[in-house]
This record gives C-alpha cells, sequence and structure tokens, in this order.
C-alpha cells in the first residue's frame, strides 16, 4: 500500500516550498511520524553528497534531516546544475547521466519519469507522510508536455495538491487565481486548496483576499504563513537568495563572497554569517572588491572557466591583486580554487566548450578537468590549526603543483588543496568546513585576533528548524494537511503518463 502523500506546488520560484516541506517535515516527525520528503526534478547549484556516493538537490538534504533520517538518491531522482544560459548537466539518481541543453532536455524529461516513479515508491517503503515538492510554476503551460515536476507527475501518481503563494512579491489572488484558470480540469481536481505565504503584518487584514480566491477557485486556505525571519540561517536552495543576503556590514571582519553567474554551493558559508562578528556578504556584476576586506571567498562554480572569464570582466582580478597586496587572505573552495592556480583547462568539454584559459595565478597549481565526478563524503583537519573538518567533495579534475605539497587539510590518509608560500591564499575541495566550529574559529581567528563566539553551528540548524515547525503548526492546520494526504484521490489516470511520453 503505498505511502500518504502530499503535493506542495507553487504559483513561481522562490515562493517558499523548500522552506515550507523542511518545516513541515521536522513538525510532523516531532510527532513521531515516519516522514519523508520528494522533490521530482531539482534544478540548482546547490547540492549535497549522499551517503553511497550520490548528489542531490541540497534543499532536499534539508529536509531529510529536517525529517530526522539520512538523505538518499531517491529523494530527488532528477537534478539539473545549469552550466550555462541554456544548457544543464543532468543527474539521475545521483549520477551524472550528461549534459543537455534545454530543448534536448524537453524530450528527454519524459523518459525520466518511469525512474521518477520508482524513486517515489522506494521513498514511500516504511513511509507514514511523504511531502512532495513541486519546482518553479504549476502552471507553465508551455513546458506541459512530457513535465515530471508538477501536474505531470502529481497526475501520473494521483496526488493531492497544494498551491503555494508568495504574497512578499505581490499580487498573490491574481497569482493563485491565474494559476488555477491555467490549469486543465484535471489538474484543478487534484488541487485541495492553497497556501499563502512570507505575509508581513496582521493576517487578519487578508480575510478578504483569502475569502476572493475561495470564491474564484473553489479552493480551500490551509493557512496564511507570517514571514518567517529565521530562514537566513537555512540553506538557500536558489541563488535568487543571494540578491537579498549581506549583513549588517558591523562585524569586525570582513568577507566578501565573489557571486559569479553559475556559483555552486554557496552555503558553504552561511555559518561565516552566524558569527556576530563577520560581516558577510556576496558581492554581484558591477560592483569592485571592497578595499577594507579581511578575506576574499572564490566558492564553487558548475562552469569554471565560464565563471573565471566572467570574473575577468568585472575587473575582479585586478582586484584580488590589489587585495593581497594590502595583506587581504583569500579562499577558493572547488571551483574558486581551480581559478586560484596558474592555469584551468577543460580538454574534454565537461563543462562547456572544450578549452584553456590562464588562472588568476595566486597559487602555484594547473587544473585539468578529466575523470569521473569525485562524490564522497569525507573528514579530518586542517594542518595549520590541527582543527577538525568535515563534509563531502563534489568535482571533477585534479589539481597540482608546487603549492599542493603545502596542503591545507588532511582527509584520511590524503593531503587536500593548496596554500601559498606566505599562508594568505588557499584552496581546497572540501565544501561544508566552514560547520566545524573548531576550525571556524581557528580560521577567523587567523585574520584578526577573537574570542571564541559560542555559536555551534550544527545546533543553530537544529533550533532554527524546530522554531519553523513550531511556526508553520501556529499557521498551518496540520491535522488537515494529514488528513488530506491519507484521503489521496482517485487513483491516476491510466496510461496519463504514457500519453505524455509519447
Amino acid at each position: 500500500m503505498a505511502a500518504p502523500a502530499l503535493m506542495l506546488q507553487g504559483t513561481g520560484s522562490d515562493v517558499g516550498k523548500s522552506l515550507l516541506v523542511a518545516g513541515l517535515c521536522r513538525a510532523f516527525a516531532s510527532r513521531g511520524l515516519a516522514v519523508r520528503p520528494f522533490k521530482p526534478q531539482n534544478m540548482s547549484n546547490n547540492a549535497a553528497v549522499t551517503a553511497d556516493g550520490g548528489e542531490i538537490g541540497r534543499a532536499q538534504a534539508l529536509q531529510a534531516r529536517a525529517a530526522r533520517i539520512a538523505p538518499s538518491v531517491d529523494m530527488n531522482p532528477v537534478l539539473l546544475k545549469p552550466q550555462g544560459e541554456t544548457g544543464a548537466q543532468v543527474i539521475v539518481r545521483g549520477r551524472v547521466l550528461g549534459n543537455a541543453i534545454a530543448r534536448e532536455y524537453q524530450r528527454l524529461r519524459a523518459r525520466l519519469l518511469p525512474q521518477v516513479l520508482e524513486s517515489f515508491r522506494r521513498v514511500g517503503e516504511g513511509a507514514e507522510l511523504v511531502l512532495v515538492e513541486g519546482a518553479g510554476s504549476a502552471a507553465e503551460v508551455n513546458l506541459r508536455a512530457g513535465d515530471i515536476a508538477n501536474m505531470g507527475f502529481a497526475e501520473a501518481v494521483g496526488l493531492p495538491v497544494l498551491l503555494v503563494g508568495d504574497i512578499e512579491r505581490g499580487g498573490v489572488i491574481a497569482q493563485i487565481v491565474g494559476t488555477h484558470t491555467l490549469l486543465s480540469e484535471a489538474e484543478r481536481g487534484l488541487l485541495k486548496g492553497f497556501i499563502v505565504n512570507k505575509f508581513r503584518g496582521d493576517a487578519r487584514l487578508f480575510e478578504g483576499g483569502v475569502a476572493e480566491i475561495t470564491a474564484r477557485t473553489g479552493l480551500a486556505c490551509f493557512g496564511v504563513v507570517p514571514w518567517f525571519a529565521e530562514a537566513a540561517m537555512l540553506p538557500a536552495e536558489d541563488s535568487l537568495a543571494l540578491a537579498r543576503s549581506g549583513g549588517d556590514g558591523t562585524g569586525e571582519i570582513k568577507i566578501a563572497v565573489l557571486s559569479y553567474p553559475r556559483i555552486a554551493n554557496f552555503d558553504d558559508f552561511d555559518p561565516l554569517g552566524a558569527e556576530p562578528d563577520v560581516s558577510l556578504r556576496f558581492l554581484s556584476a558591477g560592483e569592485a572588491i571592497p578595499g577594507e576586506l579581511d578575506l576574499v571567498i572564490l566558492p564553487g562554480s558548475k562552469a569554471t572557466l565560464a565563471d573565471l572569464a566572467f570574473l575577468r570582466a568585472q575587473g575582479w582580478d585586478i582586484d584580488l591583486l590589489a587585495h593581497r597586496r594590502r595583506g587581504g587572505a583569500v579562499l577558493g573552495v572547488c571551483g574558486g580554487y581551480q581559478m586560484l592556480g596558474a592555469r584551468v583547462a577543460d580538454p574534454e568539454g565537461i563543462e562547456g566548450e572544450p578549452g584553456e584559459a590562464a588562472g588568476l595565478g595566486l597559487l602555484a597549481v594547473e587544473t585539468v578537468l578529466e575523470g569521473e565526478k569525485r562524490l564522497v563524503e569525507v573528514a579530518g583537519s586542517e594542518l595549520a590549526s590541527g582543527a577538525a573538518v568535515a563534509g563531502y567533495e563534489m568535482h571533477m579534475g585534479r589539481t597540482s603543483g608546487r603549492d599542493a605539497a603545502r596542503a591545507m587539510l588532511r582527509l584520511g590518509a590524503q593531503a587536500e588543496g593548496a596554500v601559498s608560500s606566505d599562508g594568505r591564499v588557499m584552496g581546497c575541495y572540501l565544501h561544508g568546513l566552514f560547520a566545524s566550529d573548531p576550525f571556524r574559529h581557528a580560521f577567523l581567528s587567523r585574520l584578526k585576533s577573537r574570542a571564541r563566539s559560542g555559536v555551534v553551528y550544527e545546533a543553530v540548524i537544529e533550533a532554527t528548524l524546530d522554531r519553523l515547525a513550531a511556526h508553520l503548526a501556529r499557521h498551518l492546520d496540520l491535522d488537515r494537511l494529514l488528513a488530506t494526504a491519507r484521503s489521496g484521490n482517485a487513483a491516476p489516470r491510466k496510461g496519463a503518463h504514457i500519453r505524455r511520453i509519447g
């Protein structure tokens, strides 16, 4: 017998679906239910490695944590990692299938539905509730043929669906009513209600809005969720969040992260933002690197050569040299580490067109992108401080050279990363290293003398998930949500997904 399941679909991207699913996972897990998250198709360069050596969207890893279970590749069977304006790396059940431009993927995705359905079945084994997250908008009717992310999946499985609208961006009545209007009659039959998310102020002032939506759609309101400011403490899935990032600038230790178009795993630096004496900001196109910084970070990239060219187009290469002359520190992680070297080569076109380019020359190393993608959870220590680190590697290629003889880390029996002769430029492939409290303190103390802040980052995440769950429990009808999942829908239309595939 299939586990009860409920799908949250959005009226658009960044309406808060991922956060709602995470909070509901924790809320129902705290009630003693075996709850599991699932997202059929995700598009994100923020990914996490699973214990079996696969990769899934970072949001699904957070949702699994909220449900108090280990993440698995089945929780996000199709992951698209954008590499350019029109193409992406396609990952199926944690493994790279290949690269595809958007038009090619539209033809490919319908053939992936059987694998998506099998992953959904496996996630449901032993579960008492499966919370399913859609992607983007439920009403992208121009992309409906072969859809596996929203209504195409819901219809294939026969899932009850709730629509999530974002009142923060304005026009939430039009968002929900317009989405409802664009759906087919069969798709509307799957809709059981709606949620209004990110409300600021007195929710009673929107009672008329709720009544208007219900009158025009016949859908019930499951709740109006107020703005949850602490969401900023949790890893973000979408790079849209970077446009709203940045602290108040009052922290004594000033750090900037270069935000290039194909930035990946930017949540690596969330623990730095949790430190009260750190001012962390992401620099966007057109912004110069400020002169007062203590540290500049080059984050991961899904297309290292393309983002290296973007970096140069902003003049950041010149700014970095000036920053170094002033005695500032530089850290590169994964793709950012590759950029710091003397050369980056992609002879096989793994991340785009084959080619190579001179790196920034701040580390005496070179990188060649080749071979199998390395996906592994690792633990070890920083050599300079002896502080423990843990996280995961997620990259292709090998990096070697003179500065690699001065490794930054030791992971198991292996030396990892590189450090310049003066110790001010560092690079490594380890994602998640700043989540280690001892390492983070040791690293920041080398930038400026400081007392321990007392921040225990993993405890911060756990406490934030608990508060998010309590927040949703106050403003959503959890009993009704669970009853809706348990009541389900009529059986999926026989052959419906076959017609879409064809």
